[in-house]
């Protein structure tokens, strides 16, 4: 089967405003590892993506080294003063509530009460995230400004919440094309209402799952999933780790992607991947002051993806990396930090790492010595300026098409994006001066 090399074509310039309001209807939902914020905004995102599919997993199926945990929920929380007044209501912030609390309903003094308390001195405005899945505690989160105007006495302590044998929930989308050939895009769906470090993965993804599903000339196949973090990636891989470990040649984990102040990539485990070559490629040519991490800067799902035995390739292409700004896992992660740009920013330059990959293949040249591209229209046959830079791309192309380098190293040799090679490429396969290596 020929291996058609993509259009360049780049998502609508709609792209980011769609996936802003996208935010701006899921981040009211309460998320965690499991329970009904989870279905909920699976079922938001099934509307654009019908043919996700949507998986759970029983609590207690052991996945590897872990186990999935019961189904969490909550109906209400709140620390009531002696007078009846709500000093700290979950239904202000989804926020305020330690995530995975037990149930408590109890009256205690403050005293009895700080060591269940979290606060961030430094960001005196801010509510903090705060997670404790797997050992049984209640908490609630507050700014220190309330913390601290909070006076002695007794107060309630109320959380409705219940831990129960559930599932977790995880959505799946197989795209198909002509290669079994995969690539793999992962994203979570597990925290409450943050903006950058939460929603800006998915609705970024389901962008790109609506531009690839349009994608003219598309050769491999996508799998993008939409997970709880960490537990969440762990039960896939026990799952599906032989099927992926197959088929996926290049992978992206997408977390952290729609504010405006920067661009990062952070490796594989390996750093030489497929996956590695087109993130890096992509951002030179879209942001090329982007931050390069190391994997020992690694604090998201490819710790999963990339650990010993599993080796996926698997990179990211972040904005402002998780745990690099001062907002991040607090309650100034809101809709303010990201936008419409950033996110359209973010959706891009994935993108372009994607056409990257779609286009990657091994040619040789079909002649000996150059070929005469004039009698074929591809050169000028006039010797005037105009016109020669791209017959000279032509001819720079062909002197690579040895059958030992690749379109990315060609295009990184060259200084010019692979996507806006591989119409040339194109041509020249037309042509039939070069023809890929199987």
């Amino acid at each position: 089967m020929t291996h058609p090399l993509p259009e360049n074509s780049l998502p609508d310039a709609d792209a980011g405003a769609r996936a802003y309001a996208l935010a701006q209807e899921l981040f009211p939902i309460c998320r965690s590892i499991t329970g009904p914020g989870v279905r909920q905004t699976l079922a938001i995102l099934a509307r654009d993506i019908p043919e996700l599919t949507i998986h759970e997993i029983p609590s207690g199926t052991e996945c590897f080294d872990w186990t999935v945990p019961p189904e969490w929920s909550v109906r209400e929380a709140y620390i009531e003063s002696e007078g009846g007044q709500r000093v700290v209501d979950f239904r202000n912030s989804n926020l305020h509530l330690v995530s995975y609390s037990v149930p408590v309903d109890r009256t205690m003094s403050l005293e009895e009460l700080r060591p269940h308390l979290h606060s961030l001195p430094a960001l005196p405005d801010a509510i903090p995230y705060v997670t404790s899945y797997y050992e049984p505690r209640w908490g609630f989160c507050l700014s220190h400004r309330q913390l601290m105007a909070l006076e002695p006495g007794n107060y309630r302590v109320r959380v409705d919440s219940t831990l129960v044998p559930g599932s977790l929930t995880y959505g799946e989308i197989i795209l198909p094309g002509p290669s079994a050939d995969e690539i793999f895009l992962s994203t979570y769906i597990c925290h409450p209402s943050l903006a950058n470090n939460e929603l800006s993965g998915p609705v970024v993804a389901s962008e790109l799952v609506r531009w690839i599903r349009a994608l003219p000339r598309r050769w491999l196949t996508y799998r993008v999933v939409f997970i709880p973090e960490t537990i969440g990636s762990i039960t896939y891989l026990s799952r599906c780790l032989p099927e992926l470990r197959e088929r996926v040649i290049a992978g992206l984990n997408l977390t952290c992607i729609g504010d405006e102040r920067a661009y990062s990539y952070l490796p594989s485990r390996r750093g030489n991947t497929l996956a590695d070559r087109a993130a890096i490629h992509a951002l030179k040519h879209h942001a090329p002051s982007f931050t390069r991490y190391s994997f020992l800067d690694r604090g998201s799902d490819e710790r999963q993806y990339c650990s010993p035995g599993v080796d996926l390739p698997v990179a990211s292409i972040m904005r402002s990396k998780y745990g690099t700004y001062p907002e991040y896992h607090t309650s100034l992660d809101d809709l303010s930090l990201v936008s419409a740009a950033g996110l359209a920013g973010g959706i891009e330059a994935v993108a372009k790492a994607i056409l990257t990959i779609e286009a990657n293949r091994i040619y040789r040249v079909t002649t000996r010595c150059e070929p005469q591209l004039g009698r074929r229209g591809l050169y000028p046959t006039l010797g005037a300026a105009a016109g020669r830079h791209v017959g000279r791309l032509l001819a720079d192309i062909l002197a690579y098409c040895d059958g030992e380098h690749d379109l990315l190293s060609i295009a990184e040799l060259l200084g010019v994006p692979a996507w806006e090679l591989a119409p040339l490429v194109r041509q020249l396969a037309d042509a039939e001066l070069i023809e890929g290596i199987e």
